[in-house]
């Protein structure tokens, strides 16, 4: 397959190009070509902007997963902004280009978050059956999906990807989790009673594969690992692949005092289930985040 990618020198990017490299040809679009060529393989064509792009037709899938990441930093209005416009925009001019061609790519997967059901408490939450609070994560991606789902779906298939916490060792949140662990200090967060929706990288880049080829998948997907579990148990799964002990308890009001309303992110939770991936046939490698967090720290 001839595929466009955006965000491939991202984290899951660049997961997911390594394992498309040999039986694909992959199309990067990067703001920055000359720092993302040190980090892809060099059989990846790189293009700064889409106006490089003469005929979107040549491509047999787009994959979407640019965007501002979004825990970081504080979130003042103008980070918000960044954070927005960094998906929302691009999201609308692929759309733009896909359905606008003659011969529109079969496939279109587009990133979004479970950030888009908002906080849930310790409900069940699966993609039919769920409700939304609604909040700045909600809304960011409630216009995110809302954006990819303007493309022609009669002539290509759409795939919201609603991801959850990728785990991975020197990436994402888990470096940031594992931190305070490695000195002894580590520990529940809050309560601890707050849900943690998860996904190793294997898994997460496997269910993109497979959402790629699998033709009846379509609409969106919650990827996360069948396993949620709260914040108390996947700190002491952490503590025990680390060797290190879960004694401490980091309170609310510092997160709030250090990320600000980010961190309601962290300590509110979500329970959210892949109901959709696993009855397409979808099996999950790592199912448990001690399986997860051993295989990572092994």
């Amino acid at each position: 397959m001839n595929i466009l990618i955006t965000g491939g020198s991202g984290f899951i990017g660049r997961y997911l190009i390594d394992a498309l490299k040999d039986s694909h040809q992959i199309t990067v679009l990067t703001r920055s070509p000359a720092a993302t060529a040190k980090v892809l393989p060099a059989s990846c064509d790189l293009i700064a902007s889409l106006d490089d792009i003469k005929d979107f037709s040549r491509f047999d899938a787009v994959i979407n997963l640019a965007g501002e990441p979004i825990a970081d930093k504080r979130w003042t209005p103008l980070q918000k902004q960044r954070i927005c416009h960094s998906r929302w925009d691009i999201t609308a001019q692929l759309v733009n280009r896909i359905n606008g061609c003659a011969s529109p790519p079969d496939v279109f997967l587009s990133g979004s978050a479970i950030g888009y059901y908002g906080r849930q408490g310790d409900r069940t939450v699966t993609e039919e059956e769920h409700q939304v609070h609604d909040e700045f994560t909600h809304q960011l991606c409630a216009k995110w999906e809302r954006l990819a789902e303007d493309v022609n779906t009669e002539k290509t298939r759409l795939c919201l990807l609603r991801t959850g916490v990728v785990l991975e060792k020197d990436e994402g949140a888990l470096a940031r989790m594992a931190l305070p662990f490695r000195f002894g200090l580590g520990g529940k967060i809050g309560n601890g009673k707050q849900y943690l929706s998860w996904i190793h990288i294997d898994d997460m880049v496997s269910a993109i594969l497979f959402l790629l080829h699998h033709d009846a998948c379509n609409g969106a997907f919650n990827m996360t690992a069948p396993e949620p579990v709260t914040n108390k148990t996947f700190s002491e799964s952490l503590a025990t692949a680390l060797h290190r002990p879960c004694l401490f308890t980091v309170p609310a009001f510092s997160m709030k005092l250090i990320m600000g309303e980010a961190a309601d992110m962290i300590l509110t939770g979500q329970k959210v289930l892949p109901k959709k991936l696993e009855e397409a046939g979808f099996t999950f490698k790592y199912t448990m985040p001690q399986q997860a967090l051993d295989a990572i720290y092994q």
